[in-house]
């Protein structure tokens, strides 16, 4: 038993040894002929045999084992039905939920409040209106949300406003549900709070809206309907 266990120690010494050296190698190669991949924060081995994942920052690409061909697109695992590219970006860009600056957004809360989300939407977002209007049909939820005005120049004009009104939630509503404009700012509003968000935006790759946090850190780029959103608030402990 105990030549077993010095065997198996070895062996697993030296694959450490052979997994590093196949790292270094990919880096050498890559930082050698693409200057844009000179600083890369990981090599790991995918499930696809021969086919390594080289992460910069939450940027994701994909190399063979000697750094000679480069792929950048989705890495599909087709019998689970799953984006494995995805799920890693989610996991890279996951948010701790108190991590986030809830001053610099909307409160609104609905029944007890006791469950919380955090969502950047664009008031001229069609499908941040729709999941408005779907959350209209879930009980109990604090929403906290962050205004992100990234899909058109009057963008930035409407969030203002609705941050600057009286009751930036009632205004928010108002807007979303039934089209209304909210009134102009005033010059003197102070609108910093959505530059912040988009410097968070930009950080945590908030490519779209809606984009939803939960209370664990996970998140959804999109909209989903009321039945999801309740099913997701469930799962979360």
């Amino acid at each position: 038993m105990r030549i077993l266990s010095t065997v198996l120690a070895s062996a697993a010494i030296a694959a450490s040894f052979s997994a590093s050296a196949q790292e270094d190698a990919i880096r050498k190669a890559l930082a050698e002929r693409i200057p844009q991949l000179q600083k890369i924060d990981e090599v790991s081995a995918t499930p696809m045999q021969g086919l390594y994942e080289v992460r910069v920052g939450t940027d994701l690409f994909y190399s063979d084992a000697k750094g000679n061909y480069l792929i950048q697109g989705e890495l599909i695992d087709t019998q689970a039905h799953r984006n494995l590219t995805e799920d890693r970006i989610n996991k890279l860009t996951a948010v701790d939920f108190n991590s986030l600056n809830l001053k610099d957004a909307i409160k609104t809360v609905k029944g007890n409040g006791s469950r919380k989300i955090a969502v950047f939407e664009d008031p001229n977002c069609g499908y941040c209106k729709r999941f408005e209007k779907d959350l209209q049909n879930v009980k109990d939820v604090t929403v906290y949300t962050f205004l992100y005005p990234i899909l058109s120049p009057d963008s930035v004009e409407k969030s203002r406003n609705i941050w600057c009104a009286k009751d930036p939630a009632k205004e928010w509503a108002s807007h979303m549900l039934k089209g209304t404009d909210a009134p102009a700012a005033p010059s003197s509003c102070d609108v910093t709070a959505l530059q912040r968000n988009m410097e968070f935006g930009r950080k945590y790759k908030i490519t779209g809206t809606p984009t939803i946090f939960f209370a664990d850190g996970s998140r959804v780029p999109g909209a989903i309907g009321s039945d999801d959103l309740e099913k997701r608030l469930k799962a979360v402990k």
